[in-house]
């Protein structure tokens, strides 16, 4: 049976389409999931896709994380039962939501970052990174305002030795984040965070590389591993 795959529309959602695409390509079905409805409809793993949820109002993803649909996630994922990919926005809704550790503020540089970025990605043991190789460098497009991801240093200590810290930026840190962190997980591995937009780097002819594949790969790995349930 297919992997059903659902991505989630916010007020604001930008990106929602181009992860569906991404989802698609990798061989699952997307799922349109609309903000309002407290209804997950089933589906094996989910997306919240990047853009200016409710406008960006009060925080970036402040207001999001009441979303009724947020209402059955958010159990479902703490539960490390439900796989979770939060990109840009994504993850700063992940993030308000207490799913993942820290928090996303304004670039250092106090200025929209818009550019190809490179990325190493250091933990593959999560649903969504499987498919690579530990210290394998990918090329992505990094699109935020609010990017510069922090965290306190015992926070940011725990996640370094628990091995969470999902990727880094290579070269030049683009917006301030600690440690260089571009992404992060939570300690089951089903929920992560990432701030650059791998489904914008799935198609030579429209991204920078086909490197960002790779993450709606994995989730494919991941749920063919799971052991079916009993009859």
């Amino acid at each position: 049976m297919t992997a059903r795959v659902g991505v989630v529309t916010f007020p604001g959602s930008l990106d929602d389409k181009d992860a569906a695409r991404a989802v698609a390509l990798a061989g699952a079905d997307p799922v349109p999931l609309w903000h309002g409805d407290a209804d997950l409809k089933g589906v094996d793993a989910v997306v919240l896709p990047g853009g200016f949820s409710y406008g960006d109002y009060l925080r970036c993803g402040a207001i999001a994380r009441f979303a009724p649909l947020m209402g059955e996630l958010v159990p479902a994922a703490r539960s490390g039962t439900l796989p979770v990919l939060g990109i840009c926005n994504g993850f700063q809704i992940l993030a308000e939501s207490h799913l993942l550790p820290g928090a996303l503020t304004r670039n250092a540089s106090l200025r929209f970052v818009n550019r190809d970025q490179v990325l190493r990605v250091e933990n593959t043991r999560t649903a969504w990174t499987n498919g690579y190789s530990e210290g394998q460098e990918v090329l992505v497009v990094l699109k935020s305002g609010e990017g510069c991801y922090v965290a306190d240093e015992e926070t940011l200590d725990r996640l370094e030795a628990e091995g969470r810290v999902l990727a880094r930026y290579v070269g030049e840190n683009p917006n301030g984040s600690y440690r260089g962190i571009a992404g992060v997980s939570n300690e089951h591995g089903n929920v992560v965070g990432l701030m650059p937009h791998p489904e914008h780097a799935v198609e030579a002819l429209t991204g920078p590389s086909t490197d960002g594949l790779g993450f709606f790969a994995s989730i494919l790995t991941h749920l063919g591993s799971r052991t079916p349930e009993p009859a």
